[in-house]
């Protein structure tokens, strides 16, 4: 598996060859630099570390920034992994978006959902209501109803649906279309959404 990380941008649309529009969600993919290359002698399996992006030195711990001192760099933003990477790089190397993709790859993104808080159930687990409105529900329409099991086994089940903290974690979407490759401006178009919001980090696996 190869794979790049990259930047959320937004979303748009363009036109295929037949008139039609296609919702597209940028990805901005600038160079990442190949943070450590590991092997069974070294490591007991081989893969491709891949570092993306700067900041500043204070906001990376110690240990990080001694390992990545090794590679030529100084501080990074986001460091991810790729298991049998076919990828031929050396530590310190660049990888370059054109390297990886090209224009009608699928693609799985990998990013960080938007966090939503505290929500119900209608919202967090699509439940329909109880009841109709007219016959004395006061305001219970949107209520998750009963949630025991009478006296026997007395007890909530784990895992029963209920309201709480939606959104803020992370998400796999899978079989992602390039549609088109802007090579000279370091982006990627995305058929279809992508996690996570404006400005998020993303992973994206070939």
């Amino acid at each position: 598996m190869n794979g790049l990380i990259g930047k959320k941008i937004g979303m748009t649309s363009i036109f295929d060859e037949t008139g039609k529009n296609i919702p597209c969600t940028v990805i901005e993919i600038t160079p990442n630099v190949v943070s450590q290359v590991k092997t069974e002698e070294s490591d007991g399996y081989t893969a491709t570390q891949i570092a993306y992006g700067s900041r500043k030195e204070k906001r990376i711990t110690k240990a990080l920034g001694g390992h990545l001192k090794r590679a030529g760099l100084s501080s990074v933003q986001k460091v991810a992994e790729f298991r049998n990477s076919s990828l031929e790089k050396a530590q310190g190397d660049k990888i370059e978006m054109s390297d990886v993709f090209a224009e009608g790859d699928i693609v799985n993104a990998v990013g960080t959902s938007k966090g939503k808080g505290f929500q119900g159930v209608v919202k967090r687990h699509k439940f329909g209501g109880v009841g109709q409105a007219t016959h004395g529900q006061h305001n219970r329409l949107r209520a998750p109803g009963a949630i025991g099991a009478c006296s026997t086994p007395s007890k909530v089940y784990k895992g029963t649906r209920m309201a709480g903290r939606m959104g803020g974690k992370r998400v796999k979407t899978t079989n992602l279309k390039v549609v088109k490759l802007l090579v000279e401006k370091n982006i990627m178009l995305i058929k279809g959404s992508v996690p996570g919001h404006k400005g998020s980090l993303v992973i994206i696996e070939k």
